[in-house]
């Protein structure tokens, strides 16, 4: 497949400076203005490109959406939220040769038929067949305020087949501050594990693939940043639902320093059966137990309908 580059464009600084775009405190918006960073960023996401959908969240002025068309995706739809954008978005589109398409909208709530639609719309078919997309890969530089939301909630609809997650092909590769980001990939007895480790490895494999440093945003937040890629795991770990699995990490390490047999303990003493019925060490802390054991407890936990405290 032979790559289309852009035309030459006025630079992201001087968009910038043209339309007035100051990063928005509350709407945590970092800018990053160096496209060898964004470039770096596509390169290591190594996106299937052939009959793909790239869905972007958040694109600000467009630096990340020019990495990214300019390493050859022919059907790129962006969801920006800051309406002040669609002017750089729309001269991006027009730049495009039809590869290019921003939607006005959230993406918590955003519908996600008419994301679907809009990369249906893009470019032309083949001989007049109905276009498909093999893959979808969702990137975006998430603002850091609600990049744990959004995250939480993909992950719901990638265990549901849901919106653009209903595809056979799907990645995630998300810019995360580097404390998140750490919490995402974290395994068995790190220290960064918690309950958005277990919920994000039931459903994905999720590994970071590079590191950005404060100093490559504008402005320039407290903390570094990475970028996890998330892939759906080959053999799902997840038997229960998502929000059973998710009930049952926040009550195990809502007391992370104790022993699961203090924990449980401390619920109902009988209740300690379920941990040995699932072959877990009670005298394991939270952090230690592997995903695939929390995903076991949270199945048979579902399956009797067992309530828990908290």
């Amino acid at each position: 497949m032979s790559v289309s580059k852009l035309p030459k464009l006025p630079s992201i600084r001087e968009l910038i400076k043209i339309y007035n775009l100051k990063a928005k405190q509350q709407l945590s918006q970092n800018f990053i203005m160096d496209k060898n960073i964004t470039d770096k960023i596509i390169s290591l996401s190594g996106l299937e490109l052939q009959n793909a959908l790239c869905v972007e969240v958040g694109p600000g002025p467009g630096l990340l959406t020019r990495s990214i068309l300019d390493s050859g995706a022919q059907n790129v739809v962006a969801v920006e939220k800051d309406p002040r954008f669609i002017p750089t978005l729309e001269q991006l589109r027009e730049a495009s040769d039809g590869r290019f398409q921003a939607l006005l909208g959230d993406m918590l709530t955003v519908n996600h038929a008419d994301i679907i639609q809009s990369g249906l719309n893009l470019g032309s078919n083949i001989d007049g067949e109905i276009k498909t997309f093999e893959f979808v890969h969702l990137v975006g530089n998430l603002p850091f305020g609600v990049a744990t939301p959004l995250l939480i909630q993909w992950l719901h609809m990638l265990s549901l087949k849901q919106g653009i997650f209903n595809s056979p092909n799907v990645s995630m590769s998300l810019m995360f501050q580097k404390e998140v980001g750490d919490r995402i990939t974290a395994g068995a007895s790190d220290s960064a594990r918690g309950r958005l480790s277990v919920v994000a490895q039931s459903v994905c494999d999720a590994f970071k693939i590079y590191n950005v440093p404060a100093s490559g945003f504008v402005p320039r937040p407290k903390v570094d940043a990475t970028v996890v890629q998330l892939r759906p795991l080959e053999k799902p770990l997840l038997k229960s639902s998502l929000g059973s699995l998710e009930h049952v990490v926040r009550f195990s390490f809502m007391k992370r320093r104790k022993m699961l047999a203090r924990i449980f303990k401390d619920w109902d003493p009988e209740r300690i059966a379920l941990l040995e019925e699932c072959e877990i060490d009670p005298t394991l802390r939270p952090q230690d137990v592997s995903t695939e054991k929390f995903c076991e407890l949270a199945h048979i936990i579902e399956k009797r309908g067992i309530k828990l405290p908290y």
